[in-house]
């Protein structure tokens, strides 16, 4: 007859099997970072033998556009063109643009057409920008990015020389508030748990990150794809049109672009939290299986272990089990100890990791890993929810087939 065992030692006996998996499949997808790329430095010298055509989209963007034009104006070539794609501001970003294009003749305003049925906005405004691009490879950058100068030669000397066709680069966030950097570093890590570390060898076409910040792509290989219609719905369509690619064929990098460009994007944490929030489940991007499986990884071994440990603290001081005891619960218990203290070490180096993307930090900072049940919670309400709304336009619900995914 065998032995009863108590519900308490079942509960940590599969809490430990689904940790030990999650963990095992965490650390292979960090294991290539190892040998990642160090942050790509500028390019100090003109390149005179490509193209380049930097498409800005605009609305309503006259509070953050005027830093990422003065960036532009200073880049040398191989940039060619910069085409602002704007749709229809009322708050002055127009005549901040045009006043731009008055000091430099490689800037052109251009107003998209009315947006289509099925599109966002975004979307379509790079798919315009598109249109009238003449570059060999074009440059997708979002108006609360500030360009070093020397980033349009080096992220296009970076595709060449690792043979990407589309490349895209992890900024450095700066303009945070204290409470952002709190929080945002936590929900940044759960990225870099589902998809990898920038940098490192290229993930399988279903778990490829991009930063359609800062996106750079060969124009004709876009046009063969149908231009950026693949994500025409998607509101993560940065990471959807990779994939696409990806999926077809195309090498699609992500490198650390953390000395090019910089980004403010938010002026608040309520405004990290919902704008960011609304779209890093990457769901236009990933079927619906992957988000659950990367949700219960996020909380099974970024969340929760730190409560897991006080748990198991209290458990021993109460006599419930013992590291040195023999019996199953203690065996459990022991097994849990080293799971989770292992998954909570792999956390604190990722603060480590990450130090540089942050151009201020402060305690803040390092004590976000604090931040990570906010996190994974932000995460399950994204993957819950589909996005209705987005910089103040409304939508209807977006299917995951009109937004590319699967296909």
């Amino acid at each position: 007859m065998l032995p009863s065992v108590s519900p308490g030692v079942l509960f940590g006996l599969g809490l430990l099997f689904v940790q030990a998996v999650l963990l095992s499949v965490l650390t292979l997808r960090l294991l290539p970072g190892r040998t990642r790329r160090p942050p790509l430095p500028p390019r100090l010298s003109p390149r005179d033998d490509t193209t380049v055509s930097v498409m800005v989209t605009t609305l309503n963007e006259a509070h953050r556009v005027g830093p990422c034009l003065e960036g532009l104006m200073q880049q040398t070539a191989p940039l060619l063109e910069v085409l602002v794609v704007d749709s229809r501001s009322t708050d002055g970003t127009r005549e901040l643009v045009q006043a731009a294009a008055a000091r430099d003749p490689r800037i052109r305003l251009i107003t998209d057409d009315p947006l289509p049925q099925g599109w966002v906005g975004k979307v379509w405004a790079l798919e315009s920008g598109l249109r009238e691009a003449r570059g060999t490879w074009v440059l997708g950058i979002d108006a609360d990015t500030v360009p070093a100068p020397g980033m349009v030669g080096a992220v296009v000397d970076a595709a060449e020389q690792d043979g990407y066709d589309v490349a895209s680069f992890a900024p450095q966030f700066i303009g945070q508030t204290a409470a952002e950097r709190f929080v945002q570093p936590a929900m940044l890590v759960t990225l870099v748990y589902r998809c990898g570390a920038a940098g490192a060898t290229q993930p399988p076409p279903d778990r490829v990150l991009a930063n359609g910040q800062c996106f750079l792509a060969r124009r004709e290989l876009l046009l063969q794809h149908g231009g950026y219609a693949p994500a025409r719905a998607s509101f993560s369509d940065d990471v959807t049109l990779a994939r696409h690619l990806a999926r077809h064929g195309a090498r699609v990098g992500f490198l650390d672009g953390s000395r090019l460009i910089q980004v403010s994007a938010y002026r608040s944490l309520g405004e990290m939290w919902r704008e960011w929030g609304r779209s890093f489940d990457l769901k236009d991007a990933t079927g619906w299986w992957l988000r659950w499986f990367d949700v219960c990884l996020v909380w099974l071994v970024q969340a929760l272990p730190l409560t897991i440990l006080l748990a198991l603290l209290v458990t021993w001081r109460a006599g419930v089990w013992s590291p040195t005891g023999s019996d199953l619960a203690s065996r459990v218990g022991t097994g849990l100890l080293i799971v989770n203290a292992v998954a909570q070490s792999l956390r604190w180096f990722m603060l480590w990791a990450l130090r540089g993307s942050y151009g201020t930090r402060g305690l803040s900072y390092w004590a976000s890993w604090l931040a990570d049940a906010a996190a994974a919670w932000r995460l399950t309400q994204s993957t819950l929810k589909t996005p209705t709304a987005w910089r103040g336009r409304k939508y209807e619900p977006l299917s995951a087939t009109a937004s590319g995914v699967g296909t």
